[in-house]
């Protein structure tokens, strides 16, 4: 990455914004400008909103942290701007991450490169309401909002399909229910850390994921060698597959009663949380990867034409 002749490179720290998932990106923000002030780079913490072109314009930092999570700053567009501006940035470029974020194309991806996911449809959410588009288990969702906002899980037993929150957009995802463990891989440039074995009271939520005691993450995950093997394994194919940089995240399906056959691949998050409670910095931590080291690598990794 080009580093201008300032003695400390200056980087902008991308939070906030207008997205569904704006309070767990200011967090993320505010944590990792503190990792990087204390790797000792000099700071601006840029809250993205319509003013966002003109603020990076004004700044022109050396590079520029992207710590939005979700629509603009998951999708590819943010990424075009900071292409436009000629500005380094970290994590995946605009393709990569509009494909990531539309999970639809994302599955075809894989499907592609011989990954295993499960089948899906997308409706509009109207018929999604007024009758059962799958057999129940099902899971129905927003194909192109990041995390678990607005999930709904209609479960075996259920007579009626789901009434959706006003929240959820015109066309919804309706996917077969995998059953079984819910594992995650860290993937960091070319490697795949480790893989966290999520363990929740019921349902993977909004709520467990971002709040404490919601969750007990086991990493690395007590299962077989061969299942974690595969997980790595896979969670590195989806990264290339998609064309991701930095580091993403890959969310899996564990039915462990059919050993390594059981493993399905949920989607991959280009823009994983990161604060030093989350998942992708949990991992890199047991790899002796502490949080500031993290921040610095994906800041030394920054570029263009990503």
């Amino acid at each position: 990455m080009g580093m201008s002749s300032r003695a400390t490179p200056a980087v902008a720290v991308l939070m906030g914004g207008p997205s569904a998932e704006r309070e767990v990106s200011l967090t993320s923000g505010r944590e990792c400008a503190a990792a990087l002030r204390g790797e000792g780079y000099e700071v601006a913490l840029v809250d993205a909103g319509p003013d966002l072109c003109a603020r990076l314009t004004d700044l022109r930092p050396d590079a520029v942290f992207n710590a939005l999570h979700g629509r603009w700053g998951e999708d590819g567009c943010v990424q075009g701007m900071l292409e436009w501006l000629g500005l380094p940035y970290t994590h995946s470029g605009v393709l990569a991450s509009a494909l990531a974020m539309d999970k639809a194309r994302a599955k075809e991806v894989f499907r592609a490169a011989g990954l295993p996911v499960v089948d899906s449809v997308l409706v509009p959410r109207a018929q999604a309401e007024a009758a059962h588009v799958l057999t129940p288990p099902y899971v129905v969702k927003p194909n192109n909002e990041g995390s678990s906002v607005g999930v709904y899980i209609v479960h075996e037993a259920a007579n009626a399909p789901p009434r959706l929150g006003t929240g959820m957009p015109e066309t919804v995802m309706v996917e077969a229910f995998a059953p079984g463990r819910e594992l995650t891989v860290t993937v960091m440039g070319d490697r795949a850390l480790s893989v966290t074995d999520i363990i929740t009271e019921g349902w993977y939520d909004y709520d467990a994921k971002y709040k404490a005691g919601g969750s007990r993450h086991v990493v690395p995950a007590d299962i077989p060698a061969d299942v974690a093997a595969a997980c790595l394994e896979m969670a590195l194919d989806a990264h290339c597959a998609l064309g991701c940089r930095g580091l993403s995240r890959a969310d899996f399906r564990w039915d462990e009663g059919r050993g390594r056959d059981g493993l399905v691949l949920l989607e991959v998050n280009t823009q994983p949380g990161m604060t030093p409670t989350s998942l992708s910095p949990e991992q890199a931590r047991v790899a002796g990867i502490d949080f500031g080291a993290l921040c610095r690598w994906m800041v030394e990794d920054a570029g263009c034409n990503r």
